[in-house]
């Protein structure tokens, strides 16, 4: 059975309507600037949380120096200045964190004490809050303000 598609002359039904599809311009306006108030909304704070966020930098590079140090101890009977020099002679560690949001230092050190310092760097230092971080041999800690160890 062969079936062929037949033409046929449309019949006359009155006015053809159509139907609108899409956005108008007016549409699109309101939502863009719906998303651009909620974003400026939102950018503030999470800018905030990155920073708290990035202060885990300094306190754990500060204990990891403070573990490098006691190791150092351990084996030479004294604490070191030289952070950046391999051991035996130093720690072997970097001066700026993994993130570089951080510049370590070590104060001080001698046979009994030392004493170790993150200070902020590059976008870190928006974080006036916490700019710095210290440690020491007997696990003081200290901070630009007292809740930065704890945050």
């Amino acid at each position: 059975m062969n079936r062929r598609a037949r033409w046929r002359p449309a019949q006359s039904q009155g006015p053809v309507r159509t139907v609108a599809t899409g956005m108008t311009l007016i549409e699109l306006v309101v939502v863009v600037t719906i998303a651009a108030i909620l974003a400026l909304a939102a950018l503030p704070g999470y800018r905030a949380y990155v920073l708290r966020a990035n202060r885990v930098e300094a306190r754990s590079a500060l204990l990891a120096v403070a573990a490098a140090q006691e190791t150092h101890y351990l084996h030479h009977n004294e604490y070191t200045t030289e952070l950046t020099a391999a051991p035996p002679d130093g720690l072997g560690s970097s001066t700026v964190t993994g993130g570089g949001n951080y510049t370590i230092t070590i104060d001080s050190a001698d046979a009994s004490t030392f004493s170790a310092t993150a200070i902020a760097m590059g976008p870190q230092l928006r974080d006036e809050h916490c700019a710095q971080f210290g440690l020491d041999a007997a696990g003081a800690r200290t901070a630009t303000h007292d809740d930065c160890w704890s945050r």
